[in-house]
């Protein structure tokens, strides 16, 4: 196929991007997709350009293969589909960080100097992720009010900031914290994509700073840094030496005290970040600090049952029970990323094995992530934390006298449990279940043995108990 006027090659690669806009989705094509522009078709060549060089670098990365196959779908034969950085200029913007924005082909007056340079502009940001947005964040009790409050920062308006500032977001590693300054970032960009936000974390703040300062051009690092509307940085605890501090607090409170938002993400609460001075200390306190707890198990089993849809589109044939799932869920008692890593696990032993994840094969992969993966001897203590734990039963009504159902057959279980499990007698096994007499732990073993005979979902429950209750 040849064309030779640029109108033709315009509308073909229009059929393009709107094949990329349908597989992508809107929110992915307008942040990688939406200014990259035709240049030439020739020789079975595709030339397009995009405006930054971390644009070029990302899209190559990441979807060259999709762009060549949809160009090929409209094009005909494409040996190569080559992305260039545009030559013509482009308005400044405080981040080299994708936006749909329109380009310009206006020169710069000569001999202006940019209040951010533009040559700086995609060093000075940390990459976003693509994935970490509002959409995919779960909320769940222990991050809803670091949620509520991020989403108020991405929404409010221009010149109209929110009632705390800063926003200061705390936790333990891998529980959301940087999830919910990438969703900031991109929800900012895509609604409001004249203001100019900033995700970076405190170790890249210190690189640009101490490259200023070896360039001598600390000016241009605090005027880009002061012009910014929207500061998000990451990983603050990091944040060493007097000196940087002391630049840090400069910039801090230039954008507060000029009403722009500032929102910093640390593991821990401002009162223990030791290497920060009093002063600091008191001006981050001074606006809402939320802290991220882990996710409780409802949340837990949101997290895989969402993860694991996911993989069952790019692995047809997995098979993994709820059982699998559940077991998971109750022993990985850590962040988004913990629970990720035990379910790839489980998906990695299906692509080298096709075999289905079983309970067993569960135990066995996740014994290094339990607390205590040493072989030891099951304490009935245990059992009736499992027991309660699983069946939401207060730890005083398995050891009280109450006789309803949702009581009674949990505390059989947790006795069949006792005498599988442990080594004690049945008279011993009754003390520690609320005193009660060695025939009633014999009853209620030999029932639980004879309705597992028949029911095979209760034999499923018992069978994850006992994976528990070792994982303990």
């Amino acid at each position: 196929m040849t064309m030779n006027a640029g109108k033709d090659l315009k509308l073909c690669w229009d059929r393009i991007a709107q094949r990329l806009r349908v597989e992508l989705g809107e929110d992915l094509y307008s942040s990688w997709f939406a200014r990259m522009e035709p240049e030439e078709w020739s020789d079975g060549r595709l030339a397009v350009s995009v405006p930054t060089r971390f644009l070029r670098n990302w899209i190559e990365t990441h979807y060259q293969s999709r762009l060549h196959k949809l160009s090929e779908a409209e094009l005909g034969q494409v040996d190569a589909v080559q992305v260039r950085v545009r030559t013509r200029g482009v308005p400044h913007r405080a981040t080299d960080l994708p936006a749909a924005v329109p380009v310009t082909t206006e020169e710069p007056a000569p001999m202006r100097r940019p209040t951010i340079p533009s040559s700086l502009a995609g060093e000075r940001g940390s990459p976003l992720d693509p994935t970490q947005t509002f959409e995919s964040f779960f909320i769940g009790g222990s991050n809803r009010l670091a949620h509520a409050a991020a989403l108020r920062v991405a929404e409010a308006a221009q010149g109209m900031p929110v009632s705390f500032n800063p926003l200061f977001v705390h936790s333990a590693a891998g529980l959301g914290k940087t999830h919910l300054l990438n969703a900031i970032a991109w929800r900012i960009r895509n609604a409001q994509a004249d203001r100019r936000v900033l995700y970076i974390t405190a170790e890249r703040f210190m690189y640009h700073f101490i490259g200023a300062l070896k360039q001598r051009d600390t000016i241009a690092f605090k005027d880009y840094f002061q012009s910014i509307d929207v500061l998000l940085i990451d990983d603050f605890q990091f944040l060493q030496g007097k000196t940087m501090q002391q630049e840090f607090c400069h910039t801090f409170n230039s954008l507060v005290d000029s009403k722009r938002q500032v929102v910093i993400a640390a593991d821990v609460p401002p009162a223990q970040l030791d290497t920060i001075d009093q002063r600091m200390r008191s001006r981050l306190l001074g606006g809402l600090v939320v802290d991220i707890e882990l996710p409780d198990l409802e949340l837990r089993r949101e997290i895989l049952a969402n993860r694991l849809e996911s993989a069952r589109r790019e692995f047809p044939g997995l098979q993994m029970s709820p059982d699998v799932l559940e077991f998971i869920a109750n022993t990985c008692t850590g962040g988004g990323r913990e629970l990720e890593g035990a379910l790839n696990k489980m998906i990695a032993h299906y692509q080298l094995s096709h075999a289905p994840v079983t309970l067993d094969l569960a135990a066995m992969v996740l014994r290094d992530m339990a607390q205590n993966p040493d072989q030891c001897r099951v304490k009935i203590e245990d059992i009736l934390k499992v027991i309660g734990r699983h069946y939401n039963v207060p730890r005083a009504d398995l050891l009280s006298a109450r006789r309803s159902r949702a009581v009674v057959v949990p505390r059989q279980i947790g006795m069949y449990l006792a005498k599988k499990l442990t080594p004690r007698s049945l008279p011993e096994i009754g003390r520690r279940f609320g005193g009660r007499d060695h025939s009633t732990v014999l009853h209620a073993v030999r029932k639980i043995e004879d309705q597992m005979r028949t029911d095979d979902r209760l034999a499923r429950e018992v069978a994850l108990l006992i994976r528990l209750i070792e994982q303990q």
